[in-house]
């Protein structure tokens, strides 16, 4: 397939009750694993990326090396390749822009955008992620290729569960407006309550994804939410560093 024809490929996967089950990766090998084991797409995880190169999560890794890391993954198979793109190593929409081209030219066809301020506590303002995020689908509008934008909102990753319910609303118009700027996808992590999850995704205009921890631990459970993709983030390299110092520690 051409890379616009990858791209077309990753949204045709995401279907509500039928999710896109991304078991996140950090390198080649680990994507020609799962290839070979019959996974639909493959995706990074920033946090592991960076951890698995000695770097912490936040864009601390120099964004050239995380570029050839994600390129030698695109080439390592021929699946459709979304790529964490944290809060786009930069501030600016023209920046983020050219940013966003250069993972394109990775091979990648679709990416995470997060409305967090990469270094700070609050997230960006409605506005400024939108214009953001409309730089980013111009830059792919350039290139030729329908990249896969989901839209990741960290509105309950850096609030309490108990506050959640009450996050739902401004969750839902972040939602609106990343779409009209031309996201594909909406990414809560950090939601866990599946009958706010159930919401979301009966009021949202676009595939939701969710992130498996917490309460959340059985894919067939979170499908019958109306969830149209489901990350695993970190957690299957943590279990992999586990394995590793285990199977050391019993030599």
């Amino acid at each position: 397939m051409s890379q616009a024809d990858k791209a077309r490929a990753l949204k045709a996967l995401h279907v509500a009750d039928d999710p896109l089950v991304l078991y996140n990766i950090w390198d080649a090998g680990g994507a020609t694993a799962l290839a070979e084991a019959g996974a639909a797409a493959i995706a990074t995880g920033s946090w592991s990326v960076a951890a698995a190169h000695g770097f912490e999560d936040g864009e601390a890794m120099p964004f050239d090396f995380a570029l050839r890391i994600v390129e030698r993954i695109a080439q390592s198979t021929d699946l459709p390749l979304t790529v964490d793109f944290e809060g786009g190593y930069a501030e600016a929409p023209e920046q983020v822009a050219v940013n966003a081209r250069r993972v394109i030219q990775t091979g990648a066809v679709g990416l995470n955008f997060e409305d967090r301020v990469v270094g700070g506590e609050r997230l960006h303002h409605v506005e400024a992620q939108v214009a953001r995020i409309a730089a980013i689908r111009g830059a792919a509008r350039e290139a030729g290729v329908p990249l896969f934008i989901n839209a990741r909102t960290d509105l309950f990753l850096q609030s309490e569960a108990k506050d959640h319910a009450g996050l739902v609303d401004a969750a839902l118009a972040r939602q609106a407006a990343y779409a009209e700027a031309g996201a594909d996808g909406f990414f809560v992590p950090g939601l866990t309550d599946p009958t706010l999850i159930r919401d979301i995704c009966a009021r949202a205009s676009q595939p939701v994804n969710v992130l498996m921890r917490g309460d959340l631990r059985a894919v067939r459970d979170v499908a019958g939410l109306g969830v149209s993709r489901i990350s695993f983030g970190p957690a299957p390299y943590i279990a992999a560093l586990e394995d590793l110092t285990t199977r050391f520690a019993a030599i």
